[in-house]
């Protein structure tokens, strides 16, 4: 296949740090393993479709669900954000993922403790990767999301949402934060579609 992802070395010198300490026997090739856990994610496959090259198919799942559990992924993220400096626009969005029927299962596991329903997940991001990724129900709407995410907004010029965020109470929480812009003849929060409200 030549269309393999494969992280580069340098990549993998700047995650490599948050990698957890390997007891007993050596790890299989970092490399191989995380890139192959990105081909599946980003190709939307299930865990026994990996192309061979980046090995067992069970080595890959078992890597992932490991490490999703000691919250290294976390880590990186955390750390390749945080490297990408201050943002003086943040943009907020919810993506809907069909969960597989077994998902409430996960709950049992330890993968996600806090919700066992995976069907929506809500980011407030910048021109870079996501800042804070929450995972919710599929029938939650967008401002009761941005709820649960709001402290988590740091002081910025502004923020960028379509129409599903717009409640008088985010406006309110925006304009205590100096985020422009909270009035209701302005766009709907500098949507994507600039949308007036009451508009067509």
């Amino acid at each position: 296949m030549s269309d393999l992802i494969w992280l580069s070395e340098a990549q993998m010198r700047r995650i490599e740090p948050h990698f957890p300490l390997s007891h007993g026997m050596p790890r299989v090739d970092d490399r191989r393993i995380i890139s192959g856990i990105i081909f599946v994610i980003r190709n939307g496959l299930r865990w026994r479709n990996a192309p061979a090259e980046y090995g067992p198919p069970k080595t890959i799942y078992n890597r992932f669900i490991r490490w999703s559990r000691m919250g290294v992924f976390n880590r990186i993220f955390g750390a390749l954000s945080a490297e990408g400096g201050k943002p003086d626009q943040l943009m907020i969005d919810a993506i809907h993922l069909k969960a597989h029927r077994t998902a409430a299962s996960l709950l049992k596991k330890g993968l996600f403790p806090d919700r066992p329903e995976l069907q929506a997940s809500r980011r407030l991001r910048w021109q870079g990767p996501p800042l804070v990724m929450l995972l919710s129900e599929g029938q939650m709407s967008d401002y009761k999301g941005a709820a649960l995410m709001i402290d988590a907004l740091s002081r910025v010029k502004a923020l960028l949402a379509d129409r599903g965020y717009d409640a008088d109470w985010f406006r309110a929480a925006l304009a205590a934060r100096d985020i422009a812009d909270a009035s209701r003849k302005s766009p709907i929060l500098i949507g994507y579609r600039m949308e007036a409200r009451g508009g067509s």
